[in-house]
This record gives C-alpha cells, structure tokens and sequence, in this order.
C-alpha cells in the first residue's frame, strides 16, 4: 500500500492508505480529525472542506495519495494554541451563524478562504454566491452571510460595519 507524507495542522504524518482512500477518509479514519464531515458522497454539500497548501478542497474529491508532501489545515487547526478562535470562527459563534452545525466546519473553511481571496472585500451578495456548494439545512444562511461580513473586517483589519451597528 503507498504511503502518503503529509502536514496537517502543522504537524507531520505519515500514513499507508489504499490508493483509492479519499482525503476525507484519511483525515476522519487514518488521523482521527472528525471535525471534517462527510455529507453527501457526491462533492455538493462543502461539509468536506479543507484547506490544501492554501486553497479550500473539497476533501471528498481528492484521493489521499494526491496531497502527498502537502500542507493541510482542517477545523481543528484554526483555533490558536492558546484556544483563542479565528476571527472567522469566532463571527459564526458571535453571530449565531449556525444550528446543528454540521455544515459549519466546512462553511468556516470555505468562507476564510474567500476572505483570502477578496482582500477589497465582499458585498453580500458576493458571499452568498461565493458560499455556493456550501449546503446548510438549517439556517437560511442570513446570520452566516452576516458573520462573514464581520470576519471579513476583522481579517483585513477593518472595523466592521455590523460590529458597528451592534454597539
């Protein structure tokens, strides 16, 4: 079986896998890392999402052989040591931007990584196109918009406008 060599969460691990081991699969099974959900089978729901050097995956899309020498960043490694969340995780908590919340690891990941990639910033409009094949059942996405509204601010260092309006 091939071994893949890999960095999650900023640690180093080896793992042998079955060549048709999913990324998901690895993360959830091989190194226990739950907070990564498997929703659909089917790469439409985003629960999966991760990040590979970078870039949000869905990690039911990729074989675990393919991220071989890659950096990856799960849920679980957003947080700081100190237990200190990420602003973007932090906005969800703050703006009750879920429910069950089993969309939410890969709804967090996905939207940071859009974040990143809007340093100028969103309307909301942008972030409700940009959450497309991020699926939540639950909330109607109103308070999630909302709350990457905020991290947005937080994240490019500006005060937000809905942080504003709260005081």
């Amino acid at each position: 079986m091939p071994q893949v060599t890999l960095t999650v969460n900023g640690k180093n691990s080896t793992v042998e896998v079955e060549g048709r081991t999913l990324l998901v699969e690895l993360l959830r099974e091989k190194l226990r890392l739950t907070g990564t959900h498997v929703g659909c089978d089917t790469s439409q729901c985003g629960a999966c999402v991760v990040h590979v050097d970078g870039e949000s995956v869905k990690a039911c899309t990729l074989l675990a052989v393919q991220v071989d020498g890659c950096q990856v960043l799960t849920i679980e490694g957003l947080a700081a040591a100190d237990g200190t969340l990420h602003p973007m995780q932090e906005a969800f908590r703050e703006y009750h931007a879920l429910q069950c919340g089993f969309c939410t690891p890969g709804m967090v990941m996905s939207a940071i990584d859009l974040v990143h990639k809007h340093p100028e910033g969103m309307s909301e409009r942008e972030i409700r196109e940009g959450l497309e094949g991020n699926l939540c059942r639950c909330t109607g996405y109103h308070n999630i918009v909302k709350a990457i509204a905020a991290a947005q601010d937080v994240m490019h260092g500006k005060r937000s406008e809905l942080a504003r309006a709260a005081e």
